[in-house]
Formats: structure tokens, sequence, C-alpha cells
């Protein structure tokens, strides 16, 4: 089999001037082939329309997987909206049941206030950490219409089982004789054994559903757009802020219609509400079917990572200088090895990874991959290692959200929740951060873009990163700000007598100076996420970007993980049960330090931005890297 190749210019043997010169003509002209090879193949991206359809790796296809013939029937702007109703209905169920379950668990399974938020805390995290599976399947096998359709089944029967807890008394603790004073004392009767099971084991089912869903539904709308387009990067710039007001809006609805049905009809109206808002998800997403553009699976991402590193490290001793060594490895033609994917030309990062791709004489014409890779699967190795800092340091953000999301509810009992003669309730306090976000995606391309495109230059107002370090900064000022007004509440509520009142409502202090803080980590969280699941969806490789987008997810989900385990050791550091010492996260929040505890996520998150701004700088965009190879080799190729 052909091969086009380069040799390293590394690691070669002392020579003559000449034979050193004369051998960097041949790099020279070798890499040039090479580099002409790959621009051939990144160029399908930009052709002329074919009978109207794409040449190369991602071309879009139907749902059976044959070539669409006339693209302007499908796709586009109508099929993004169908896609759009999907998530907002989807996260209404997310939503509402993360912020009603902590208080769902309070009150009627009677646990503690802290085992309720880390039950949500893990409930969050593993349907946002085991996202990589949903991505696996969807860029593996499935593709990620299918992997929708499946998991949100999945979903759907979770919420259901959900709603029957709620709804048939045997699977909750008996109710009688069970006021508030018994509530704070603990004297309730407790869940039996196996109703904590069937509720955790519903709980996770729905987490499940929606980790097969997340990675792939922000990836399947932006397949919709036409890559040969002038526009398509305003195009995807706009798609991902209207997929994040979608989810905005959805959680809004979550954190008042819901709560709204909970406090009017009960627990399981609250919860069935969700379920029919899963189902009305379902019925939307399969309406869009014959609109949707398709990309054909790649096989399995994990198999050719390990395929890598399995034949770079068999090759680990070779040199670049061996005898045997022919060049690096990549197959003639357009289209890559790898189906649904264009291919990914050569960098000189990470080079002992290229091992794999270092094509010696005893490879044979036709090598096992384990043996020996193309410059493109290396490529897409290369890539996903080079994107991990970036997720990496968002983890910090999601904890902060999820500390909000659940010790905000307990500052919010002691405080005044009334908006003149309205009387808001405590759980849907958390709409606030919703609406922020939702006022400033509305008001994004009016307001901020043409500001800062003025200052800036960038076609978009600011790049992707410098988007998510944004939100990442204002992060910063939540926690801060969060820490200075529990201070200050919590000193209130000593001096005016309320120390062992913790879920009391002191009249002369509103509720809504937690605004400050909602609206301020709302608008990191519209900065950080839709900045990062643009970057990623754009720099993931063509037949990975399910995995790139489940990078975010996994990132939002050790936040998670990462905030119960920062509960768990705070609790188990700060607090003495014997000494009479409580817990900076003591249950009564009165005599807890909650402002300690978001003063050190302030710290930590000053530390992680630092960390962000180091990888940040160093990270090179793959459309500057091929605009400077172009820049390189088409006017060679026309001399």
């Amino acid at each position: 089999m052909a091969s086009k190749e380069i040799r390293s210019p590394d690691s070669l043997p002392e020579r003559s001037h000449a034979a050193v010169a004369e051998d960097g003509s041949v790099q020279a002209a070798r890499r040039k082939k090479l580099g002409m090879h790959f621009l051939e193949s990144d160029e399908r991206r930009f052709p002329a329309a074919i009978s109207g359809g794409y040449v190369g790796g991602t071309t879009p296809v139907t749902l059976r997987g044959k070539p669409i013939e006339d693209l302007s029937k499908t796709g586009g702007w109508v099929a993004a909206f169908f896609i759009f109703g999907n998530e907002m209905a989807e996260r209404m169920a997310y939503f509402g049941l993360s912020v009603n379950m902590v208080a769902f668990m309070f009150y009627i399974m009677h646990r503690p206030f802290t085992s309720s938020a880390n039950a949500v805390n893990n409930f969050l995290g593993i349907s946002q950490a085991s996202s990589v599976l949903g991505g696996f399947l969807a860029d593996a096998y499935l593709g990620r219409y299918w992997t929708i359709a499946i998991f949100t089944t999945i979903y759907l029967i979770g919420l259901t089982a959900v709603t029957l807890i709620a709804t048939v008394g045997v699977f909750m603790p008996n109710q009688s004789h069970c006021d508030q004073l018994s509530l704070l004392l603990g004297s309730c009767e407790q869940p039996k054994p196996w109703q904590m099971t069937y509720l955790y084991t519903v709980l996770y089912i729905t987490a499940f559903g929606a980790a097969g869903i997340r990675p792939c539904v922000s990836s399947f709308g932006a397949d919709q757009f036409d890559e040969r387009s002038r526009d398509y990067k305003a195009h995807l710039d706009r798609f991902f802020n209207l997929f994040y007001l979608s989810v905005t809006i959805g959680a809004i609805v979550a954190f008042t219609m819901v709560v709204y049905i909970q406090m009017k009809y009960g627990w399981g109206s609250a919860f069935g509400s969700l379920a029919i808002a899963m189902g009305i998800s379902n019925v939307i997403f399969f309406v869009g079917t014959p609109l949707y553009r398709h990309r054909l699976p790649g096989g399995s991402p994990l198999t050719r990572v390990v395929q890598v590193l399995v034949a770079a490290a068999r090759k680990r001793n070779v040199s670049f200088s061996h005898s045997d060594f022919l060049g690096l490895y990549e197959i003639p033609g357009r289209r890559s090895a790898i189906k649904g994917s264009g291919k990914i030309e050569h960098t000189d990062e990470f080079r002992c990874l290229d091992k794999a791709a270092l094509q010696l004489k005893e490879d044979g014409v036709e090598p096992s991959p384990w043996k020996l890779c193309t410059v493109t699967q290396v490529e897409e190795v290369k890539i996903l290692i080079k994107l991990l800092p970036i997720p990496a340091c968002t983890i910090m953000l999601s904890v902060i959200l999820t500390e909000f999301l659940t010790l905000s509810v307990q500052q919010a009992y002691t405080l005044n929740t009334h908006l003149g003669h309205l009387k808001l309730p405590v759980t849907c306090m958390p709409v606030f951060p919703g609406l922020s976000i939702f006022l400033i995606l509305s008001l994004y391309y009016s307001t901020f873009a043409p500001l800062t495109r003025r200052i800036t230059g960038h076609p978009q107002g600011v790049s992707q990163l410098q988007r998510v370090g944004l939100g990442l900064a204002v992060s910063i000022l939540s926690a801060a700000w969060a820490g200075l007004f529990e201070r200050f509440r919590r000193n209130y509520a000593i001096k005016h007598g309320y120390g062992a009142l913790f879920l009391t409502p002191m009249p002369n202090l509103s509720a809504y100076w937690l605004l400050i803080q909602y609206c301020l980590i709302g608008i990191a969280e519209v900065f950080c996420i839709v900045g990062l699941l643009e970057f990623l969806y754009q720099e993931a490789p063509d037949a990975m970007r399910s995995i790139g987008s489940a990078y975010a997810a996994i990132a939002g989900g050790l936040g998670c993980f990462v905030a119960t385990i920062l509960n768990n050791i705070v609790r188990s550091v700060t607090g003495n049960e014997a000494g009479g010492r409580p817990s900076w996260l003591s249950q009564n929040i009165n005599t807890g330090r909650f402002d300690y505890l978001y003063w050190l996520l302030a710290v930590l998150s000053l530390i992680n931005f630092s960390a962000f701004l180091f990888f940040a700088n160093r990270y090179e965009y793959r459309s500057k890297m091929m605009g400077e190879m172009q820049g390189e080799l088409k006017p060679n190729a026309d001399g």
C-alpha cells in the first residue's frame, strides 16, 4: 500500500554539510508532499457542491446511512429548533428533579439535609460523569440519533418510577406525627432500607438516561449546519447560544411551574409533570426525524486510542533515523481510514506518539493497526490530550454551581422570600441564575458581541477560550460575594435571636440578597459553558465530537463529586461532635460556617483560574494551524 510520509528532522545522524543539505531538501519535499495530501483532504469541507452532496469523510447521510440528495431539504435552523424543543423539555425534567429531590428527601423520606444534598450531588455527578458512555456509543456504533432515542426512553422510565415513589404510600415512611419540630429533632419515622434502595436505584436509572443524552444533543444539533457555508462559524456560534438558551428556559420552568405544581397538588403531581415533559420531549424529537442530517459512526474511538498507545509502545525504542524507517504512515486519496472523519494534518507535539505512525519495511503492505496507525489516528489522540486541560479547569465552576444549588436552599429557609405581597417558595430561588442567563443570552448579540468586537476585532467579539476564562473569573466573584453575605446573614441571625431557628425566616432580612451571587454565577455559566461547548465541538476530531462534548459533561459531573468529597472533608475536619464543636456544614446553618466554605471555594477557584490561563495561553486552535499550513503550501504548489 502506497503511503504519504515525512521523516523527522530530529535525531538524524551526523553527516557532511552537503549530505545534510541534500537530506533537508528531501525532508522538505516529503513534508510538502504529505502536507499537500492533508490539504487536499481538508478541502473536502469547502468544495463546490457535487450532486448536492459533500466530498469526504464527514458527508451527512440519511437515517439509513445513504447520501442526502438535496441538502436544502434537511438540516439548518428548522431541524435545530426540533432539537431545541427536545432539550428544553429534557432540561426541565433534569432540573426539576434536582431542585425538588433535596426537599423531598428531607420532608417526605425524613433524611437529614446533608445526606439529601449528597444524594442529589451524586445524582448530578453520575448523570454528567457517565456521559462519556453516551458519547462513546454515539461515535462508535449507534450514531447520535439512535443514542438519544434509546436513552430518552430510559430517562422516561426512571422519571415514571420516581413519580411512583411520590404517589404510592408503600414507598414512603409513615408521615403521621411528623411535624416541623420532629423533623428538626430527627424523630420522624425513618425509611426502610428497601425504600431507600428503590429510591436510589430509580434515581440512578434516571441519571443514566440523562448521561446518554447529554453529550449527543448539542453535537447532533451542530451537525445540522453546512460546513461549506461561509457563515458556518457564525451559525455555530449562534446555535450554541440558542442551545443554552433552551437549556435555561427548561430550568426556569422547572424552578417555577414545577415548584408551583408541587405546592398546589403535591409531590406526585410535580414528579409526574416531569415525566410528562420527558414524554413531550421524546415526541418533539421523533417528529423532526425526516429533517435531520446524520453522521456515520466512525467505529470505536476507544479502540483507536488504545491502538495508538500500543503501536507507539511497541516502537518506543525505534529511532526516526532507523535504516528501515520509510516515513510517517498515511493512506493515499481524499478519504480518511476512519469512517466519518476527514484527515488531520501532522503536528510536532507529543512526538512520542508519532512512533505509532512510524512505518518500517517490516510492517508490510497491509499493516495491522495494532502495529502501525495512520497519522490521522495518531493526531486524534494528540487532540484529545491537548483538549483535556481546558474542560478540567471548569470543574471548579461546577463545584460552585453544585454548592449553590444545595447550600443556598438552606440559606433561603432563614430569609424573607416575600416580593411585595408575593411569597416565593424557597425551592424557586435557583430560578434567578436561570433568569440572568436568559437575559444575557437574549442581549448577547445586540450588546456584548458588538461592543467586544470593537475592542478585540474578533468576528464573534471574543474567542471561545476567552469566553471560558471570563466565566471562570466571574465565578470567583460569585463565591467571594456568597461568603461575604453569608457572614452578614449568620451574624444577623445570632444577634436577633434566631441562632437555633434555622428553618424560621427572619422577616427583616430579604432572601433577594442571594440574587447577587445567583446572577454572578449565571453570568459565569453563560460565558464558560457555552464557550466550552463550542470550543470542544470545533476542536474535537470529526469522528469524536460526541466524546469531545462529553468532556464538558464529565467536568460537570466531577464537579458534583468534588463538591460531595469537599463537603465530607470539611465536615470531618472542622466538626467535633464529642467536643460540642459544630462543623462548618452543620445542619443548623446558624451555628455552622458556610461563609468559610464559600471563601475556600473562592481561593480554590483563583488557583484554578491561574492554571486555566497557563493552559489557554499555550493552546493553538486547529483552524489557525490549518491556515498556517495552507499559507505555507499553496504558493509552493502553484510554483
